[in-house]
């Protein structure tokens, strides 16, 4: 066991709450910090899915020849604030510069070793907690409308098998036989078991968040402004005009960690991934299991009396309201993909996923501060990667070597 420390974390989503409850495992008191509270970010509002299949970047080959197309077809699922576009312009050339196969490929192998055994670090995380109860095993199916649209996919499909994932293929009658719900235009499905999803992420987190309090784990609502240092070692955070020391400070803030990780010498090239979720209240009929619809780009996840949608793509920033268009293209693929299926009440919901330019998160010891650490970056898999990352972080912390290269995540590569 390695010495009690106080240790302050910034951000309190799936990740910064994972981080908390692994680091009590190891005795040291925690104090999780942020603006709005446990669980009310992204990780609130998330496709729900725990999809440890998901190792693919959006930057595959031909991307740069597709995105203008779908930048102009109201039907494809990514959005672009106009305005906006001088401001992401930077982001963007150093992002679409990893739209290569080689580039697919490591990427791919960054984030297996976080994602690969999602189910499994969830529910080792939330063992003891009261927050098991959201955590439901069950299959992730991709729906494509043949087997020649699957077939255009191969690249990521072959990447998923080398990487040791397996699945079955349902076709036609099959299919329809698993899930009723969907319609016939969808005639394929990859079916990937041992996967899961979360039932009520916002509240998933949340009783993580609770259990850490119960085991005397401070939660405080504010704003943090700084890393407060002296001589090179971390010993307190300053947020909402106060101090509150610690020994060591871990950014796990999402998108908000930019510019704090720049206070400490480690400029991200990081942007928002507007992300929307449409949920359809008390629907007449659910999926029997998560699924990504591969022409929509966007998930359906069944979550308690509702079906989440998610996975629109819209890049604005962190200030400009929700669009309408894209909760307008969910509305019009849930009516395509389960077209017998009515409801009684819709929620909107737009949030902001972390998106480092080369797609990996930023994970580990800040170089040249002792004490300050890092956890966000992850894109898409927020809630999938979160448990393996907190664990992850602790294990750093405690000087115990990960059984992970984590060099692949060091904040270091972005050092100033």
């Amino acid at each position: 066991m390695s010495e009690r420390k106080t240790i302050a974390i910034i951000g309190a989503g799936i990740v910064g709450v994972s981080t908390a409850v692994w680091l009590q495992r190891d005795g040291h008191d925690v104090i999780l910090i942020d603006k709005a509270g446990p669980g009310e970010g992204t990780s609130h509002g998330n496709g729900g899915v725990l999809a440890s299949c998901s190792i693919i970047p959006v930057t595959v080959p031909g991307l740069l020849q597709k995105a203008p197309r779908m930048l102009f077809d109201p039907s494809q699922p990514l959005f672009l604030k106009w305005g906006y576009v001088p401001k992401l312009l930077p982001w963007l050339l150093r992002y679409l510069k990893h739209a290569n196969a080689s580039d697919v490929e490591r990427i791919a192998a960054a984030l297996t070793p976080i994602v690969g055994d999602s189910l499994n670090d969830h529910k080792t995380l939330a063992h003891g907690t009261g927050a098991e109860k959201w955590i439901v095993p069950s299959d992730y199916l991709f729906l494509y409308e043949n087997r020649k649209h699957f077939e255009s996919d191969a690249l990521g499909w072959d990447i998923r098998r080398k990487h040791g994932f397996a699945w079955d293929e349902l076709e036609g009658e099959a299919f329809h036989a698993y899930d009723p719900i969907f319609s016939k235009d969808l005639g394929f499905a990859a079916r990937l078991a041992d996967h899961g999803h979360i039932t009520d992420p916002g509240r998933y987190v949340k009783d993580l968040a609770a259990h850490v309090e119960d085991n005397g784990g401070k939660v405080i609502r504010a704003a943090v402004e700084d890393v407060v240092r002296d001589n090179g070692k971390v010993t307190g955070v300053r947020a909402g005009g106060t101090t509150i020391s610690c020994d060591t400070a871990i950014i796990t803030a999402g998108v908000w960690s930019g510019p704090l990780a720049d206070q400490l010498g480690i400029s991200v090239p990081l942007e928002s991934e507007r992300g929307y979720h449409l949920e359809l209240v008390e629907p007449s009929a659910m999926p029997k299991s998560p699924v990504m619809v591969a022409s929509g780009k966007f998930v359906a996840t069944p979550l308690e009396g509702r079906i989440r949608l998610a996975g629109i793509v819209e890049f604005g920033g962190l200030d400009a309201p929700p669009s309408k268009a894209p909760f307008e293209l969910m509305r019009k693929n849930a009516r395509a993909a389960f077209p017998g299926v009515t409801w009684k009440d819709e929620v909107e919901w737009m949030g902001h996923r972390p998106a480092p330019a080369d797609s990996i998160p930023v994970i580990g010891e800040v170089p040249g501060i002792d004490g300050a650490y890092m956890g966000f970056g992850h894109h898409h898999i927020g809630l999938t990667g979160g448990p393996k990352t907190g664990r992850l972080l602790a294990q750093m912390i405690a000087g115990r070597l990960p059984n992970t290269d984590v060099s692949v995540y060091a904040p270091s590569r972005y050092a100033n």
